[in-house]
């Protein structure tokens, strides 16, 4: 019988307490082998290092500690890093890649939530329900006499996405339950005849701007993509346009933001903000045309679960030797593309 390969769980309490639960557990314990402790939130302990010494795979998510070269040094037989949530980026750096450590995340299922949040508020944003809902007393006067929000329709729109991800791709394939939305994409790296598959068109994000009635942004944080929609771009997005941002605060330039919603012409349905959470004098606070959630669209609750059952999947595959489905390579890190 194949001796089963020695697995750490390295991530805050609370993250292990919420992905792990009694079932979950036994499942990991019939894949692996576990030691004492099975998990800790603390790479530098006495207990953690002699646990790190034999570790040949480690589950990670979020409160992990970051994989120092000091750390990985300390794991000499470290062979796979499976990430339970999102982006492992601030987790790992170069030094995975050039020990030929093998990396996966469940970015895939995190994608599910928070694609279905942007489809929501792309629903929303149509009607405008956020922001009448601010003040419906005294925008409301009978039926037709809504005024200054533009159209509210959810037929015939035009949808602008930026980044064609993997939330891009789901917000792409959701975006088809709307009768007559037209897709645009706008992503240097994307594929157009993938664009096409999915039922949207690649095109410049200058030529997308000024068609899109909502644009909504998936971009990864880069430093070339920090302020990718400043007041040039915001000004050539059509009146009356929403602006969703479920990605990286840093994508948008918040104070040209809050200068177009102020004056009524753009409206914003925020999830992510730069920084976060938003100052208390930040001017995009108190706005009637600006939503702002606590960064809720990502996988709470029993989402987690769906993270937990992905990794495990990917945990079995690994250990009888299948191809890996999210496996993040030196290319993917390169491009972003592991958020």
């Amino acid at each position: 019988m194949q001796t089963r390969p020695h697995a750490l769980v390295a991530m805050s309490r609370s993250s292990f307490d919420a992905h792990f639960d009694r079932s979950r557990l036994e499942r990991l314990a019939s894949l692996v082998t576990l030691g004492d402790p099975v998990w800790t939130d603390d790479l530098d302990s006495s207990a953690a290092r002699a646990r790190l010494a034999d570790a040949e795979v480690l589950l990670t998510s979020w409160g992990a500690p970051e994989l120092t070269p000091a750390r990985l040094a300390a794991a000499p037989r470290l062979r796979a890093l499976l990430h339970c949530a999102g982006s492992v980026r601030g987790l790992v750096g170069d030094v995975v890649w050039q020990r030929g450590i093998r990396v996966t995340s469940a970015a895939d299922a995190n994608a599910v939530p928070v694609a279905e949040y942007t489809l929501a508020a792309i629903i929303f944003a149509g009607k405008k329900a956020p922001f009448l809902a601010v003040d419906e007393q005294r925008a409301y006067g009978g039926w037709g006499s809504v005024t200054g929000y533009g159209d509210l329709s959810n037929f015939g729109r035009t949808v602008g996405v930026v980044g064609f991800s993997r939330i891009g791709r789901k917000v792409v394939d959701l975006l088809g339950l709307l009768d007559g939305t037209t897709c645009l994409v706008a992503d240097p790296h994307a594929d157009p005849a993938e664009v096409a598959a999915a039922g949207a068109a690649l095109v410049p994000l200058d030529e997308l701007l000024p068609r899109a009635d909502v644009l909504t942004l998936h971009a990864p944080e880069l430093a070339e993509t920090r302020h990718l929609i400043g007041a040039a771009e915001l000004r050539r997005l059509p009146d009356h346009a929403t602006v969703i941002n479920t990605a990286r605060g840093s994508l948008v330039d918040a104070a040209a933001l809050a200068a177009e919603c102020a004056s009524g012409r753009l409206f914003a349905i925020l999830d992510v903000t730069d920084p976060e959470p938003l100052p208390t004098d930040s001017p995009l606070r108190g706005l009637a045309h600006v939503m702002v959630t606590p960064h809720i669209a990502g996988s709470l609750g029993s989402e987690i679960g769906r993270l937990t059952d992905h990794t495990l999947d990917e945990l079995a595959r690994w250990t009888t030797d299948q191809p890996l489905r999210a496996e993040i390579t030196a290319e993917h890190w390169a491009l972003g593309r592991s958020a």
